[in-house]
């Protein structure tokens, strides 16, 4: 049943929409200040929460399942249409703060790989 895995979704996206254009108003920003990322963040915790356990299970857990995966490759590619040449043209900052996103990122990939290591080596241990 992918209908409940797009219900769930859409009502992530509307709430994470709404918060975003909040953050935006309070921020004194003409723009939907991280709407889509909190609209993921809501669709990561309600799937694996467990109010939503009877829901997740079987075949509509498969569609929340697969919702769940696709949402990712989706705030990508609507990430990829921003305009990449306007913020080069608004400053050296913008350009900055990216590339120093990216390092940190990638600077964190070992760190977390480490934690999931650890969490594995205990339970072949017990």
């Amino acid at each position: 049943m992918i209908v409940y895995g797009v219900a769930l979704l859409s009502a992530c996206l509307i709430l994470g929409m709404l918060i975003g254009e909040v953050l935006g108003i309070a921020l004194a920003v003409e723009a939907n200040v991280g709407g889509v990322g909190i609209a993921m963040l809501f669709l990561v915790l309600t799937s694996n929460s467990d109010k939503f356990k009877a829901l997740v299970e079987g075949a509509s857990g498969m569609g929340i399942q697969f919702w769940s995966a696709m949402y990712i490759p989706i705030v990508v590619a609507m990430a990829a249409r921003q305009n990449v040449v306007a913020a080069f043209e608004g400053g050296m900052l913008a350009v900055v703060a990216g590339v120093a996103a990216v390092v940190v990122s990638f600077a964190l990939v070992p760190v977390i790989s480490k934690i999931g290591r650890s969490d594995i080596g205990t339970e072949e241990n017990q």
